[in-house]
């Protein structure tokens, strides 16, 4: 009896859990806390974390790939091995044991197709009309990703490919889906450490933001109240993604699966006669491939490629790069104060992150700090949707150069 129990017990993960194991499993289990306990980006992180849980639980096998075996089959007629002009012998594979569920999972991100899909419904649930109302918004958001490029430089200081560099500097864009994409194209083996440190930030934002903007500006022009903005017609939110993904699919191919799916998605909620699939994008399509892509990325932090120097570097980056795209988009938005007419709140410059809408409401949020009677979150959501496309085209950028 006592025998049977000493190999059941050997059998089990307990037996086989490593020290590394189990420092992710708790980091999964904080990570878990803080979307639930503490409400940071729950509908991402909550998944990512528990793919993190699963796949540093030992003997689980969640990401185990298929093992198959090679066949040589002699072929006996041969007219017919003259035919398949296999000579005398057919090959075959056969799958002896399937993979884990993640692995399959996986092919998902590693393929670059649920980045694409979670852009389509961002497309959908988009409102691109403060942009097209204040073109000058696309040069904030343009500024703003700046942080990508400055930070790509710091990583190749430290040591990393361009590929790794790339694919870390890309968190400054505070845009998962987008950084996820170039990962899995670039550094596949970064994916779980980039992705946790992207929607960590994007979690951060009401955090990491206020204190780099009021940093940049005086209560003065922070107190600027902006003119109100035009109404934007129909037919123009109808042909800007239309515009938009001609333009950036001509000058960078490489961005155009990103910005042609949130095109579209966009054009979906606009034309007025696909209300059906507009709903299908903003509802049941995204929530589907959230938990897919969620749980997919996590289940890459496995122990032995997450605990390394490189995840703290990526931490590091990852804040600088947020940091100086914010402080970008702020210097931009003074600058352009000394050119234009109307006055622009630097505040808004802040918000061409691409993190949407949370950046833009604390541009409105640190605003009304310093004047109750401002309201800035409509124009605040120009730079904001611009920085989505930014992000994208950064991300094109980043593949054309280095893939």
């Amino acid at each position: 009896m006592g025998q049977v129990i000493i190999e059941f017990l050997s059998s089990t993960g307990i037996a086989s859990i490593t020290i590394q194991q189990a420092i992710m499993i708790i980091v999964s289990c904080f990570l878990l806390y803080l979307a639930i306990g503490k409400g940071f980006e729950p509908l991402l992180l909550v998944p990512i974390a528990f793919g993190m849980l699963l796949v540093n639980l030992p003997l689980a096998n969640i990401m185990g790939k298929p093992e198959t075996l090679l066949h040589f089959q002699e072929i006996t007629n041969m007219d017919q091995a003259a035919s398949a002009q296999q000579g005398t012998f057919s090959v075959y594979m056969e799958t002896v044991m399937p993979g884990g569920l993640m692995y399959y999972l996986g092919q998902g991100v590693k393929l670059g197709i649920f980045p694409p899909l979670i852009f389509l419904g961002v497309g959908a649930m988009t409102d691109f009309g403060p942009l097209i109302a204040n073109p000058k918004s696309l040069l904030l958001g343009a500024a703003a990703q700046f942080g990508i490029f400055f930070t790509f430089f710091g990583a190749i200081a430290l040591g990393f490919s361009a590929q790794e560099a790339a694919s870390t500097a890309i968190i400054g864009g505070a845009d998962g889906p987008t950084a996820i994409f170039l990962t899995s194209q670039l550094a596949p083996h970064l994916l779980g450490p980039i992705a946790v440190a992207a929607y960590s930030y994007m979690a951060l934002v009401p955090v990491i933001q206020p204190p780099i903007m009021k940093a940049l500006t005086t209560k003065q022009e922070r107190e600027i109240v902006m003119s109100q903005l035009r109404v934007v017609t129909k037919k123009e939110k109808i042909i800007f993604p239309i515009i938009v993904t001609i333009i950036v699919t001509l000058i960078l191919p490489p961005a155009g699966t990103l910005v042609g799916m949130l095109m579209l998605g966009n054009l979906f909620k606009e034309c007025g006669v696909t209300e059906r699939l507009s709903k299908t994008a903003t509802n049941e399509l995204i929530n589907i491939v959230t938990i897919l892509l969620g749980v997919s990325v996590g289940a890459t932090a496995n122990a032995a490629e997450f605990l390394q120097l490189k995840t703290i570097q990526i931490t590091i980056l990852g804040i600088l790069a947020f940091g100086v795209g914010t402080a970008s988009g702020v210097i931009l938005a003074k600058v352009l104060n000394k050119f234009t007419k109307d006055p622009i709140n630097p505040l808004i410059g802040s918000a061409g992150v691409s993190a949407v809408p949370m950046a833009a409401r604390v541009s409105n949020t640190v605003g009304k700090e310093a004047n109750p009677a401002n309201f800035l979150l409509m124009h605040a959501m120009g730079p904001n949707v611009a920085g989505v496309i930014g992000s994208a085209v950064a991300a094109g950028v980043m593949l054309s150069l280095f893939k």
